[in-house]
């Protein structure tokens, strides 16, 4: 059958709100038999090395703990979805827009819906939910779903 989406694409940063997010695109995906991908975005090294941090983190350092603090929420993110019997392909992009790297990643994966949640926590943890997904629905051409 012809589904009006063939890959979804959802934000998460690992807070409760993205996790709605999650659920939905999970049962989305299911149900029509679209492809899915989860992403996070963290902020590339430039953005914080004039912060304090820099001071006590090494570029290599700051990469790693990145590359780890992204693999957990997208395994996390991962493994609900393949509790809810759809297989999720994970994507970490660096961004010091959260918003932008959301865009980038569902052009270059060739996605066709954006499933983000409104808001979730702040800082460098945190995906922005809120002024990001405002920006997201400002910038983006692809549409997309926001989970309240």
């Amino acid at each position: 059958r012809n589904a009006m989406y063939k890959h979804i694409i959802v934000a998460t940063d690992g807070s409760d709100i993205a996790a709605e997010a999650m659920k939905h695109a999970i049962d989305l995906a299911k149900e029509i038999g679209a492809k899915l991908s989860a992403v996070t975005v963290t902020e590339p090294f430039e953005m914080i090395a004039f912060a304090e941090q820099a001071a006590v983190i090494s570029p290599t350092d700051y990469k790693n703990s990145t590359a780890a603090y992204a693999k957990k929420i997208l395994d996390a993110a991962a493994s609900t979805a393949k509790a809810g019997g759809v297989e999720c392909a994970t994507i970490h992009a660096e961004n010091r827009y959260p918003y932008q790297g959301i865009i980038d990643a569902a052009e270059v994966n060739g996605a066709d819906l954006i499933v983000i949640g409104s808001h979730g926590r702040s800082g460098i943890e945190g995906l922005l939910l809120g002024s990001q997904a405002v920006k997201l629905l400002t910038h983006t051409k692809i549409p997309a779903l926001v989970v309240r």
